[in-house]
C-alpha cells in the first residue's frame, strides 16, 4: 500500500529541502541555487530568495559569483523564465529542461505556434536559423533581447523564399511595429538558452544582455546525455516539491503533461508511491526524511516567484481562499513565512533611500514574529539599497 503522510509532513519536508528551516552558512550560495534553481523575475527577486536561505548574503557576493568567479549562471530555464543555477550544474538546468520533440518545444514557448505555421516552417527550423547567425552577432558583444532579436531577424530574412520573407517582415502579433520574424526569434532564443548557446550577463542600465556561453565562461557547457540530465532534474524537483505527480512536475517545468515520460521513466525505479491528495511520488531514499522533518521556526520574507511557492499544488502550502493574494496576476507580492506557514503577504515601496514594507497577515501574528519581521525587513532594505526601512501592518 502507498505510504501515508500528512500535510504537516510534506510542508516540513519541503521547507527543509528549500533550506528554509535553517539558513545555510555563508558559503552555501551554490547549494541554495542548485537545489532547484532560483527564479529571477522580477529582477532582483533571486537575491531575496538567496537571502532567505543563506546567512549574510550580499549583492556583492552574488555579483562576484556571476561576473567574476562565473560559478553562478543565469539563463532562461523552467517555463522559459530566467533562473540562477550553479555553473557546475548547467547541464541539468539546460539539457535537462530542453523539450525533446517539436510538439513539446511548442508547448514550452506558447505563442509561437501560429507564426511558424503561417511561415510554413517548423519551430526546429527557425531555431536552427537563429542559432546559425547568433555567433557572429554576439561574438564580443552583449545585446539585450530587443537588439539581438532585431539583428538576427534581419539576417535571416534574405535567406527565406519570397513568400516566407514577406510574412517574416510584416508586423506580427507580439508588439506594435515589431516584425513577425523578430518576435519568432525572441521565442527561439529561449530554446537556444537550453541548447547551451547563450546566457545572461549581469544586468546593466535596466537591461539583461545576452552573451555567448562559451565566451562568457571561457569554455562550453559539457555535453551530457539528455536522459541523464532529465533524470537529475526530476530528482531535484522531487527533493524540493515531493511528494508530487507527473502533472505538477510538467506544470513546474513548462512541458506538456503528456510529455513527462522522457523525465519520469529513467527514474521510475527510484520512486515510492505516497498517498497524498491521490497518487503522488517521492524518491524512495527521501521517504524517511519526509516522515521525520521538523517543522521550522522563525520568519522569512519570500520574494515573488520564490522557489518554495513555485510548487503547483498550491493548496498544500496556502489555504485556497488566500491564493489570489499570494499569486496575484498583476502587482506581484511576496509571501510571509512564519513558523512554517505562509502567514501573509508583503509589498515593498521605495522612495529615495527609504523602503516601506507593508505586511498583510492572513490572521494574527505573534509579537515575536513581528519583531523578527522587522529584523528581516532591515536585511531586505540593505539588499535593495535602502538606508532605512519602515514596516507597516495592514489587512488582506
Amino acid at each position: 500500500m502507498p505510504a501515508q503522510v500528512s500535510k504537516g509532513d510534506v510542508i516540513a519536508f519541503r521547507l527543509q529541502a528549500h533550506h528554509l528551516s535553517e539558513r545555510l552558512g555563508e558559503n552555501g550560495l551554490l547549494d541554495a541555487a542548485g537545489q532547484c534553481g532560483i527564479q529571477n523575475s522580477p529582477p532582483g527577486s533571486a537575491l531575496l530568495a538567496l537571502h532567505a536561505r543563506v546567512r549574510n548574503v550580499s549583492q556583492e557576493q552574488v555579483g562576484d559569483a556571476v561576473a567574476e568567479e562565473k560559478s553562478l549562471l543565469q539563463a532562461w530555464c523552467m517555463r522559459g523564465s530566467p533562473y540562477y543555477f550553479p555553473t557546475a550544474d548547467a547541464p541539468v538546468f539546460t539539457t535537462g529542461v530542453l523539450p525533446p520533440t517539436e510538439e513539446a518545444m511548442r508547448h514550452f514557448i506558447p505563442g509561437v505556434e501560429q507564426s511558424v505555421d503561417r511561415l510554413g516552417m517548423s519551430l526546429a527550423e527557425t531555431v536552427e536559423l537563429a542559432g546559425a547567425g547568433i555567433g557572429a552577432v554576439l561574438s564580443g558583444h552583449q545585446l539585450a533581447i530587443s537588439e539581438l532579436g532585431a539583428v538576427i531577424a534581419s539576417r535571416i530574412a534574405p535567406k527565406l523564399p519570397k513568400r516566407q520573407r514577406t510574412i517574416w517582415e510584416e508586423e506580427g502579433p507580439y508588439a506594435p511595429g515589431q516584425p513577425l520574424g523578430e518576435g519568432v526569434v525572441h521565442f527561439c532564443i529561449r530554446i537556444l538558452s537550453l541548447q547551451r548557446v547563450v546566457c545572461f550577463a549581469p544586468r546593466a542600465e535596466n537591461k539583461s544582455p545576452f552573451v555567448l556561453v562559451g565566451e562568457w565562461l571561457g569554455h562550453s557547457i559539457p555535453d551530457v546525455d539528455p536522459e541523464v540530465a532529465r533524470a537529475e532534474l526530476l530528482r531535484r524537483y522531487l527533493r524540493s516539491y515531493g511528494p508530487s505527480t507527473r502533472g505538477n512536475f510538467a506544470a513546474w517545468a513548462g512541458i506538456h503533461a503528456g510529455d513527462t515520460a522522457s523525465w519520469w521513466n529513467p527514474v521510475e525505479d527510484e520512486l515510492t508511491q505516497v498517498d497524498f491528495g491521490g497518487k503522488s511520488w517521492i524518491l524512495t531514499e527521501d521517504l524517511d526524511v519526509l516522515r521525520s522533518a521538523p517543522m521550522p521556526r522563525g520568519v522569512r520574507l519570500l520574494p515573488p516567484h520564490d522557489p518554495y511557492t513555485q510548487g503547483r499544488d498550491r493548496e498544500t502550502i496556502v489555504d485556497k481562499k488566500y491564493h489570489r493574494e499570494v499569486w496575484k496576476t498583476v502587482g506581484e507580492r511576496g509571501a510571509v513565512l512564519a513558523g512554517g506557514n505562509i502567514a501573509g503577504i508583503w509589498l515593498p515601496r521605495k522612495s529615495g533611500r527609504k523602503l516601506t514594507i507593508t505586511v498583510k497577515p492572513f490572521g494574527s501574528l505573534r509579537e515575536r514574529d513581528k519583531e523578527a519581521l522587522q529584523n528581516e525587513a532591515e536585511q531586505v532594505a540593505l539588499l535593495r539599497g535602502a538606508s532605512s526601512v519602515n514596516v507597516e501592518f495592514g489587512t488582506c
